[in-house]
């Protein structure tokens, strides 16, 4: 495979890779792999288990409840993941694993990412992942939010997704990611289509005025209202951001 520059590669390791059969075959994203602007590879933690029973947990050492993913076939598959990479023309990848420990995940903090064009998502299960293998082997570790579901590959689409629509070209419309919610620190403004009277609800007048100026100052002032009530911390933070 020859590099290209505007595509975006993804390694992930999961021992559910079936789980981003929907990542890869549905909707925007879909469409980004079909087209190769996103390179997505699965690696498996048992495919590099030798034993009969392809074990990739054990029991945690000081006991208490569930089971913890261990350290050796989570590095043979990160291995493994930068090897390919590697043959695919992407080198010094970093690994980010998804973990209700991490750090938020925040749209600037995707935004950043975007700018690379190469990651190593490792998917944990079960009561956690051994300690040494995340010293070892995982540059930053993400959140989706204070808490918990069953693994990391619903965080992980998450993350992808929120990747791959900020690619050139995966978005019908190059502007539709610059005007999401929190692209420049607010909430989105309220949308409206057809028809114009729905159930005695009417459509703004200025968006049917054909006033560009003015809808544009209505969006804005619509964003800086709706963030200002539903999201006061985000509303404080840009206004210390801007001095407004």
């Amino acid at each position: 495979m020859f590099r290209s520059e505007t595509a975006l590669w993804l390694g992930v390791i999961s021992v559910l890779p079936e789980m981003f059969d929907a990542l890869a075959a549905q909707g925007v994203t879909g469409r980004a792999v079909q087209t190769g602007r996103v390179i997505l590879h699965r690696f498996n933690p048992r495919d590099f288990v030798v034993d009969g029973y392809r074990r990739i947990d054990d029991r945690p050492y000081g006991g208490g409840p569930g089971m913890v993913m261990m350290a050796e076939p989570l590095q043979a598959a990160i291995r493994a993941a930068k090897t390919q990479a590697a043959l695919d023309g992407w080198h010094e990848v970093p690994v980010l694993c998804m973990s209700p420990q991490g750090r938020v995940l925040k749209q600037a903090d995707v935004q950043a990412m975007a700018r690379q064009q190469a990651f190593i998502v490792l998917c944990g299960r079960y009561e956690g992942i051994d300690e040494r293998l995340l010293a070892k082997e995982v540059d930053a570790e993400w959140s989706i939010g204070d808490y918990v579901v069953s693994g990391g590959e619903l965080p992980a689409m998450v993350l992808l997704d929120a990747l791959i629509r900020l690619q050139d070209q995966v978005l019908g419309d190059a502007d539709s990611a610059d005007q999401d919610s929190f692209s420049h620190g607010l909430l989105d403004c309220p949308h409206y289509t057809r028809p114009p009277d729905w159930e005695g609800l009417d459509v703004p007048e200025v968006l049917r005025s054909g006033d560009h100026a003015a809808i544009a100052r209505w969006r804005f002032e619509q964003q800086c209202e709706r963030t200002r009530q539903r999201r006061p911390d985000l509303w404080d933070e840009w206004r210390k951001m801007t001095g407004r």
